[in-house]
């Protein structure tokens, strides 16, 4: 019977066969998603106490992936556009995990209510003044 609670075999087949295979996305969208589990794996298993191959589904906890993105701007000096794409990989691989397994519908139900944070959108103005009134 096949282990779902350990995290490494759904990150192999999320990387391996549902990013390429299943979705079909681009090479830059598969990088930024792996570049993601590379740096949230190693967070994670820091903050656990734990060894990156010994992590369990549900110890990506949504406080600690809230954690993980405000380190991601705080320490990491990410912006908030960086957050949010790191943050959509996420919520695709609990999408994954939970849509595959039932056991852990839950946990992707949790994880995929962490929000996006609004940015501002390029182009836009700042200034509180109406519009024709500036130049």
């Amino acid at each position: 019977m096949a282990d779902h609670a350990s995290l490494g075999p759904w990150i192999r087949r999320f990387l391996l066969e549902h990013l390429v295979m299943e979705r079909n996305l681009s090479a830059n969208t598969r990088a930024s998603y792996r570049d993601m589990l590379t740096i949230l794996l190693p967070y994670a298993a820091d903050c656990l106490g734990k060894a990156v191959d010994r992590l369990l589904v549900t110890d990506l906890a949504p406080d600690l992936i809230r954690r993980f993105l405000t380190n991601l701007e705080d320490t990491r000096r990410c912006s908030v556009a960086t957050r949010n794409q790191r943050l959509a990989g996420i919520h695709a691989l609990a999408r994954f995990i939970g849509e595959s397994s039932p056991e852990h519908v839950e946990w992707c139900a949790q994880v995929r209510l962490i929000p996006f944070k609004k940015t501002t959108q390029a182009g836009s103005h700042t200034s509180t003044s109406p519009r024709w009134m500036q130049s």
